[in-house]
């Protein structure tokens, strides 16, 4: 009957075979045998004992291997090991003394620590490395040099190279100061953060950032430093989906480094994995984690369709089992020296965690809406953190607002009297028959959609949806805002298709679904024709867009659908959130003039379950905002009111010109509206508050504040973040001036009848008084404006420039008069409509 120690000796001898190692009895060596050799039982120096396993590359010694029986602790091995590692007989070559490579293992578990590392540390491995990684690690050569087989390990040939040999974990200590090049300044401090984190040697480490913060250009970043500057050999950028890989390789493909005008992709080969083969020269693997598991299975190809589905809303994924990982030699635990999750979730931590651990790599996570499982996975480790509140109020993302829509059937059901003829139709086939019911069908709202289908349930939420579209939601709008609606399944989404075109009137083009069943085009074209084309103008889909699929012109989310993960609706909720350019946006939507918010319109009371870690900022939408600034000067420190505040500017912030904002600036002393915003919310963040009563009171780091001291703290940290506004009546003022400029009141509701044509007597009175302040204006700056120092003294030759002339518009616009050239003409025309010729205006741009 073998002993344990017997059999963890036989598991780790296959384990060594299988990693490409030759092992030998000491008395049957043959270190020519093979480029790798593990020789048993080998005595050392004494007082140093017997190694189970002495590693040999290329003849010469690099490390040892203690085995013991399952179930032993192995860290306290670690000083059995080293004693080893240093006694090595003078009979024996070697490039390094003690021996570098240090493994301990029961077969089930292992451990390996690297002597070369600037602080050695040991970390638990799948397996053993290959021999030609540890000749590449040893020797100082990239690994696909080490692996050809030469006697590159002669301490003759050049001893100082050896010693100057540096590691993985030594070039991570030693990277060059950030460039922060087109950075935000949220992206710049999570580079910055998490190569701390590598460079303290931390093996995981999550960066939480907002939807539409630029997670991806951030990793993108990361991985270009790495790569150039810490010379990782393969980086592996793992997705949820397939088609978020191929989103991923385009912005791979667009991204310039600072440093260089060559894209990412003209520099380093990035492999977008569409087969179950990695390019042994690429630098970068793009794949989910599906196709990974089935490459480490041996699989010769995968099923695209099972790449397709996102595990966001799933907590089995495709698999009921956790997966079994076993060892293969085509695909070393050495591969990948990274492995970037993008858009992680809890499927990650335990049905896929094993495929994660396979690698002996750094795990960093990329996440909006990290849950308990995945600060956990991450060795709480959060490198980075940037909300929601803070990427609105630095004008990152936009905020939104929350529209119900509530019908009876879609909270209470219905009931179908007995002796009524009913459509029944197959799930699978959609073949429909006609029965009458023989007694009443009662169901609930749960049965809505799945057991039944009420057509007019839909078209009842959608009815609604178009007669409030352009007199509630976008006031004033006359093309359909771009809208994404979320269904149940594939079938719900059929039936609101064809809802949607009928109500609104509209063809094939004007609302299309996207899903995973589509056919006859790719779901990545029409997601794409849906970003950047007029039409559709409406998308349906069930969960192919929900996660990570960036459509920047989307203006309203409409749930039809309940979700019961919160992770999930907040990346749901999230494809609203992105900011975009205006000309991009205009492109799409050609009477928008800026995008500024989105609307979520919750048709489900998906809202109302307290599911949602980012409300929106503002939180009395019906306090006007110059009420808002004269409470705040009244020195309100409601935080509701604080945050509408934030809200509305950041909002404001997005609707101004240059102009404006520079006058805004100057007024408040040199702050924008977003610095004021951004101050704002970072007084209403928790953590913040904490760390200010700390600092108000002394407390040692680690020690809660009381209660009292805490508000005490935080009203004066929110006193502080409101003075701008508080202690400022002229920029209040401004501010009233420039929203009112910006915004109109769109009143549908009153009926108007004619009463009278014609200009009184008040009306005239009014023209001329502003005739008569812009003839005073003209007097006053004539020597101030160029295009009027032109007009009253023009020198021959001398004309006006189209600058000056914008000028000039600026200057007569800008409060408090802000005038328009249609209101001074009118005035004009009113006092006299004979001298008025030809007042009609263009726009200057």
């Amino acid at each position: 009957m073998p002993t344990p120690e017997t059999r963890a000796r036989a598991d780790i001898d296959a384990a060594l075979d299988k990693a490409g190692w030759a092992v030998q009895d000491r008395y049957a060596v043959n270190l020519a045998a093979a480029r790798g050799v593990a020789v048993r039982e080998v005595p050392l120096n004494p007082g140093h004992g017997v190694a189970d396993y002495l590693l040999f590359v290329d003849g010469l010694a690099v490390g040892v291997i203690e085995a013991k029986r399952v179930g032993t602790t192995l860290t306290g091995v670690e000083p059995q090991t080293a004693k080893y590692g240093a006694g090595l007989p003078d009979y024996l070559d070697t490039l390094v003394k003690p021996l570098p490579f240090l493994y301990q293992s029961t077969s089930i578990e292992t451990r390996f620590t690297n002597g070369l590392d600037p602080e050695p540390r040991s970390r638990r491995v799948f397996s053993f490395h290959r021999p030609e990684t540890l000749a590449a690690w040893i020797s100082g050569t990239p690994p696909a040099q080490a692996a050809v087989a030469s006697p590159i390990l002669r301490a003759a040939e050049d001893p100082a190279r050896y010693q100057a040999v540096t590691t993985l974990r030594a070039r991570l200590r030693n990277m060059p100061p950030l460039d922060p090049g087109r950075l935000w300044p949220a992206q710049e401090q999570a580079v910055c953060n998490l190569e701390r984190s590598l460079a303290d040697d931390r093996p995981r480490a999550l960066i939480q950032m907002t939807m539409g913060s630029g997670k991806t250009y951030t990793a993108i970043t990361a991985i270009y430093r790495l790569i150039k500057y810490a010379d990782a050999q393969r980086i592996l950028f793992l997705v949820d989906r397939a088609n978020l890989g191929t989103q991923a390789k385009k912005e791979f493909d667009a991204y310039v480094p600072p440093d260089d005008r060559r894209t990412f992709t003209q520099l380093y080969n990035v492999q977008h994995l569409r087969t179950n083969r990695i390019d042994p020269t690429a630098r970068v693997v793009i794949t989910t984690i599906q196709r990974l598991y089935s490459i480490l299975k041996g699989e010769p190809e995968l099923d695209p369709s099972l790449e397709e589905g996102s595990h966001f809303d799933t907590a089995s994924g495709l698999v009921p089992e956790p997966v079994p990982v076993v060892y293969n030699p085509d695909v070393p635990i050495e591969t990948f020296d990274f492995i970037v999750i993008d858009e992680c979730h809890r499927s990650i931590y335990n049905l896929w965690r094993q495929v994660l651990e396979y690698f002996d790599a750094y795990l960093i996570g990329l996440t909006a809406t990290p849950s308990k499982q995945t600060f956990g996975f991450f060795n709480q480790n959060l490198v980075m953190e940037y909300s929601y509140p803070q990427a609105v109020a630095d004008g990152v993302n936009v905020d939104h607002d929350i529209y119900r829509i509530r019908t009876r059937i879609t909270e209470t059901g219905s009931t179908i009297e007995a002796g009524m003829y009913v459509e029944k139709r197959d799930r699978l086939t959609r073949a429909a028959r006609w029965e009458q019911l023989d007694e009443d069908l009662t169901y609930d709202a749960a049965d809505l959609d799945r057991a039944v289908v009420a057509p007019d349930q839909i078209r009842t939420v959608i009815r609604t949806f178009r007669d409030r579209l352009f007199t509630e939601i976008f006031p004033g709008r006359s093309h359909v805002p771009k809208t994404l609606i979320y269904a149940k399944d594939d079938a719900h989404a059929e039936e609101i298709v064809q809802i949607v075109r009928e109500e609104f009137g509209k063809g094939n083009d004007f609302c299309q679904k996207i899903t995973y069943k589509t056919t006859g085009v790719r779901p990545e074209d029409l997601i794409q024709s849906f970003r950047i084309s007029y039409n559709p103008r409406i998308a349906v889909t069930v969960d192919m867009i929900a996660t990570g699929t960036d459509i920047k012109p989307i203006e309203i989310v409409m749930f039809m659908r309940a979700v019961k993960s919160r992770t999930f609706f907040e990346q749901m909720k999230g494809r609203g959130v992105r900011v975009i350019d205006e000309t991009e946006f205009k492109a799409v939507t050609p009477d928008a003039e800026r995008k500024t918010r989105f609307v979520l319109i919750d048709c489900v009371g998906v809202t109302e379950r307290m599911l949602s870690d980012s409300p929106p900022l503002e939180r009395a939408p019906t306090v006007s905002f110059e009420t808002l600034l004269q409470r705040v000067a009244f020195g309100s420190l409601d935080r509701d009111l604080l945050s509408s505040l934030a809200s509305r500017l950041a909002r404001l912030d997005r609707q101004l010109g240059a102009p404006d904002k520079a006058r805004l600036a100057e007024c408040a002393g040199g702050h924008t509206l977003q610095d004021i915003a951004r101050g704002i919310i970072d007084a209403l963040d928790p953590d913040r508050q904490v760390e200010a009563a700390r600092t108000m009171f002394g407390l040692p780091p680690g020690e809660d504040p009381t209660p009292e001291q805490l508000e005490q703290a935080t009203r004066e940290l929110l006193r502080q973040a409101a003075a701008p506004i508080a202690t400022n009546p002229a920029l209040r003022e401004q501010l009233v001036s420039l929203r009112r400029h910006y915004e109109q009141t769109i009143d549908v509701v009153s009926k108007d009848t004619l009463l009278e044509a014609g200009f009184d007597a008040q009306a005239r009175e009014r023209a001329r008084e502003l005739t008569t302040s812009f003839e005073q204006f003209i007097i006053e700056h004539k020597d101030e404006i160029t295009a009027l120092q032109i007009l009253y003294s023009r020198p021959y030759g001398q004309r006006l420039r189209f600058a000056d002339i914008k000028a000039l518009a600026d200057a007569i616009q800008a409060p408090p008069r802000q005038w328009t050239t249609d209101r001074l003409w009118q005035a004009y025309e009113t006092l006299d409509k004979s001298r008025v010729r030809g007042s009609g205006t263009r726009m200057l741009t």
